[in-house]
């Protein structure tokens, strides 16, 4: 195999989404919560009250991490912790209203963000790059599951 940069050029994207998205964000003037913790808040807007473990595996984030950022997100008011009814030993994350209510400007400022990120793209370019996308991630997280 020939000398690859894939790896390093999605770091320097990465790196420069996240800088781009927080002045989104600033701009729209959603300050309760950073590009990161839009993960997790992206993940919870399309379905609400998930366990610790599969809000982990959604965001894929290690526990330690999600852990202290939900911690700082709990202290904003931006979500709860609620141990599971069913089984006490769980605990569930669930979205407070101004959570909800910021859904909304979130999706503008993606939509914002989509639009840098395939600016010059064809259609099919877009479907292409996306399908390698996943095939790396699932690459990855097989790897991951290794660990």
């Amino acid at each position: 195999m020939s000398k690859t940069n894939g790896g390093f050029l999605i770091s320097k994207i990465k790196q420069l989404q996240d800088r781009i998205f927080g002045s989104l964000l600033r701009q729209y003037g959603i300050d309760e919560f950073n590009g990161a913790q839009g993960r997790i808040l992206f993940v919870l807007w399309q379905e609400d009250n998930l366990p610790i473990v599969e809000l982990s595996r959604r965001t894929s984030l290690a526990k330690t991490t999600l852990t202290s950022m939900l911690d700082r997100m709990e202290n904003k008011g931006i979500l709860i912790r609620s141990f599971d009814t069913a089984d006490r030993r769980q605990i569930r994350i669930l979205l407070t209203d101004k959570a909800k209510a910021l859904n909304e400007q979130y999706n503008q400022v993606s939509e914002e963000m989509n639009q840098l990120f395939y600016k010059d793209f064809e259609e099919p370019e877009i479907t292409m790059f996306e399908q390698y996308l996943q095939r790396i991630l699932k690459n990855l997280e097989e790897e991951d599951k290794h660990e």
